[in-house]
């Protein structure tokens, strides 16, 4: 938003975080990124609970929903990481889900996309990580650092490749959490600003009331556009973590 009193446009101070729930959220440093957390959660679970309450042979729309968010993310499983997807289905479910939402209700005003967080992103990102290199280590025991040396290539090159592989293996923390996070940044900072040209621009009287139109529908562009970013990060971010949990189930 632009400053009051100033010209100038702070458009990262919607990112920064504050205590909510009065003394209490204070006293345990609750902020409104932790609510909505907890907002994120209680829609999921009220869409899936009054959603699948029905249980109507002719679904309605949110038993419809429900039913397509289950059998979508189902088949992403069994369809990347092979019928051994089933078991990780929950985790992919959940993952896909909570920043799904956690990414749409920025869109909304008054709400707040803790996804636009590095620290929240980086954390689902080390449990995916982390999840992955244990179901290895479990399937395969020791032979799981063959991975690391692919088979076939000649002895003197082994120790570059190792080398190259080892940091390509841990630059997957890198590559899912800055992409969402950054992706979801930058699309709230772009609305932000063009928010705030539209303010400006109405401030100059009539002459700014034609510029004013026209940044109004372009950032009426934009929110649309950042709703489809926010779905396709959350599809991307589950698709990746199958991708990975087929590299540890399979070890390829």
């Amino acid at each position: 938003m632009a400053a009051e009193g100033s010209s100038k446009i702070d458009a990262l101070g919607q990112f920064q975080l504050h205590p909510v729930l009065g003394p209490i959220g204070a006293s345990v440093n609750f902020t409104q990124s932790n609510l909505m957390m907890v907002v994120a959660g209680v829609l999921i679970l009220g869409l899936l609970w009054i959603g699948m309450k029905p249980r109507a042979m002719v679904p309605g729309r949110l038993q419809a929903a429900a039913e397509l968010g289950y059998e979508g993310v189902m088949s992403m499983c069994t369809e990347t990481i092979g019928p051994e997807g089933r078991r990780f289905f929950p985790l992919v479910f959940t993952l896909f889900f909570f920043i799904l939402f956690g990414n749409l209700l920025g869109v909304f005003p008054y709400f707040f996309t803790f996804t636009s967080h590095i620290m929240v992103t980086l954390g689902l990102t080390l449990l995916v990580f982390v999840l992955v290199t244990v179901v290895a280590l479990k399937e395969h025991g020791l032979h799981f650092f063959s991975y690391f040396l692919p088979q076939g290539i000649p002895v003197a090159l082994a120790p570059l490749l190792v080398v190259i592989e080892v940091i390509s293996y841990f630059s997957r923390i890198i590559s899912l959490s800055v992409r969402l996070f950054a992706n979801m940044m930058a699309g709230h900072v772009m609305l932000e600003v063009f928010g705030a040209f539209i303010i400006m621009l109405g401030g100059l009287g009539w002459l700014g009331y034609l510029p004013a139109l026209l940044a109004f529908g372009l950032n009426t562009i934009l929110i649309g556009f950042e709703i489809l970013v926010a779905t396709l990060q959350a599809y991307v971010f589950a698709i990746l973590t199958c991708i990975y949990l087929h590299d540890a189930v399979h070890l390829h």
